[in-house]
């Protein structure tokens, strides 16, 4: 649900406050379950194979604590980072005396259906699709699913109950919030989607999906499951240049495991 928590803190998926805050929540998911794999393997022992690979695995686990100091602290609360920071500092401590229980403890899942049946509005790593969505039904029909994150961002950015209200039910009888009353200029960013709209013109570029992977992918130790939609009419060139781009993103960000 990481498209739709930006969406209600306010931050635009594709902006450096946006990944730095998916970065430091990352690095707290994979460094606290690193620490306690440590706390287990110090009473069961570390994964088959460890103690020849101590050093290079160790080494691994600085780098990631290294990288959470390239999260800019202006786009983070204090206290995530904090808990970032210190959940690695413990990895590295308890790990250099414990060893570690798991060689790899984290991914970044495609949830699909099964987060819209946990009221969430994304799923996995993904921005939302679209505010509005259409989906089948297995048994014949078809459900419209509404954002339910939209009205907590407009609160946010400071709109008033009413026109949260005139805003929703513009995207509910337009499928899109671009011309909605009352909206900023300036906050449209925050309300980007996947998918363009039958009757917008805005879209997330296939960069900012890019980028979200490679702010993310120093904090995971297995693989990022993430869609990166361009639009339809895009020349076989510009997906070769995505392609090669999404490359040099991802070596860069995973040069943190050159050691193993």
């Amino acid at each position: 649900n990481l498209g739709a928590l930006l969406m209600a803190r306010g931050l635009p998926y594709d902006s450096d406050s946006g990944r730095d805050y998916a970065a430091a929540i990352t690095a707290l998911m994979s460094g606290a379950s690193y620490a306690q794999s440590a706390r287990i393997a110090a009473a069961m022992g570390p994964f088959a194979g460890y103690e020849p690979n101590r050093e290079p695995m160790l080494r691994v686990m600085r780098k990631h604590r290294d990288a959470v100091k390239r999260i800019d602290p202006a786009h983070v609360p204090l206290d995530l980072l904090q808990a970032a920071k210190k959940s690695w500092d413990e990895t590295v401590d308890l790990g250099e005396k414990h060893g570690l229980r798991n060689s790899q403890i984290s991914v970044l899942a495609p949830t699909g259906t099964i987060a819209f049946m946990m009221d969430c509005d994304t799923t996995g790593v993904e921005p939302d699709i679209a505010l509005v969505k259409y989906k089948k039904l297995v048994g014949g029909g078809m459900i419209k699913i509404v954002n339910g994150t939209v009205p907590k961002a407009l609160k946010r950015l400071g709109y008033d109950k009413e026109q949260v209200r005139e805003i929703v039910e513009f995207i509910d009888e337009h499928d899109t919030i671009e011309g909605a009353p009352h909206l900023k200029e300036e906050h449209l960013a925050v309300f980007d989607c996947a998918f363009k709209p039958a009757k917008g013109s805005r879209t997330i570029h296939y960069k900012g999906h890019l980028k979200m992977l490679a702010a993310v992918q120093p904090y995971i130790s297995g693989a990022i499951s993430k869609t990166i939609n361009m639009p339809e009419d895009s020349t076989v060139e510009e997906i070769e240049g995505a392609y090669i781009e999404g490359w040099k993103m991802g070596l860069k960000a995973v040069a943190i495991y050159r050691d193993n």
